[in-house]
């Protein structure tokens, strides 16, 4: 579990993300995506539709126990990270979309994540159960320094552009922070955990990048708006849920909640490279082919 001074330094890290989230966003942004809202509604309800149905499905197939699967359905609950931002930037996606689909998730999560959360969970034996107030509570207090950040940006774009830097930089410092801090304590819970915990934290987000692709093709978004949604999709909000869970539980049931949400924070990375890799060899193989298409045209001219 995280000692009081690490959750103090976690929450205070998530504020300084959001405020820095909020510092890429200006009033305009959200008239644009106002005229051309389709993606964003994707999205959403890839986020708040697919992602706790399918953390609610892994759960019972993998049959875990209740403070595992507590773990996992909260994660499939959570909006969006900002660390989807940067694994857009580098995989060719629409980085504007990715932006405002997080924001998007992030400000519907305060009336959708209690609902979804408290829908998925019950039925869950013991005393697993996360207060909707509690949820609702962090959201609410994170969502200010996102206001702060927009105004920020609005009153100085230089100052928003560099907390709009710092904060993207620190949400993937927040997850290394996470795993540095968390795993070395627990170490001899992770030699005993089982294959079915592994594949929860890892099939979470694969089933996300899958799905969100899959959806929005299906819905004529273009392979660039496909890919964002995908990421933003599966890449969940790892930090928020580690920093409920320390917020609502104690000692060995905070330790056993915690696994899955450390364990996602830590694969999700590595999987987010491994589908940015690939979609960036997708881009290279389309811009070579239409290379070659100029190139033969010319040719026969």
């Amino acid at each position: 579990m995280l000692s009081e001074l690490e959750t103090r330094l976690l929450g205070i890290m998530m504020m300084v993300i959001m405020l820095g989230m909020g510092a890429s966003l200006t009033f305009k942004d959200f008239a644009i995506a106002l005229r051309k809202p389709q993606g964003i509604f994707v999205g959403l309800v890839c986020q708040y539709g697919l992602m706790p149905f399918i953390a609610f499905l892994l759960a019972r197939a993998l049959e875990l126990p209740p403070a595992y699967m507590v773990g996992l359905i909260l994660m499939g609950c959570m909006p969006g990270g900002t660390t989807s931002n940067i694994f857009t930037y580098f995989s060719k996606g629409v980085l504007s979309l990715s932006i405002l689909m997080t924001m998007g998730s992030t400000l519907v999560a305060i009336v959708m994540v209690p609902i979804t959360l408290a829908f998925y969970s019950q039925g869950i034996e013991g005393n697993w159960q996360i207060p909707p107030g509690n949820v609702i509570q962090v959201l609410f207090v994170l969502l200010v320094p996102t206001v702060i950040g927009i105004a920020l940006r609005k009153w100085n774009a230089n100052v928003g552009a560099v907390i709009e830097l710092i904060g993207g930089v620190l949400g993937v410092v927040v997850i290394v922070f996470l795993v540095g801090s968390w795993v070395p304590r627990n170490w001899p819970l992770l030699l005993s955990t089982g294959f079915p915990v592994y594949a929860g934290s890892i099939g979470l987000g694969l089933c996300g990048f899958a799905l969100g692709y899959g959806l929005s093709r299906m819905l004529r978004q273009d392979t660039h708006r496909a890919r964002t949604i995908a990421l933003e999709t599966g890449i969940q909000n790892g930090p928020l849920a580690v920093l409920i869970v320390t917020l609502t539980f104690t000692g060995t049931q905070q330790q056993e909640v915690l696994l899955i949400p450390v364990l996602y924070s830590l694969f999700i990375v590595l999987s987010s490279s491994a589908v940015t890799v690939w979609f960036r060899g997708i881009t290279r193989r389309e811009q070579l082919s239409r290379d070659a298409a100029k190139i033969g045209a010319v040719q026969r001219a």
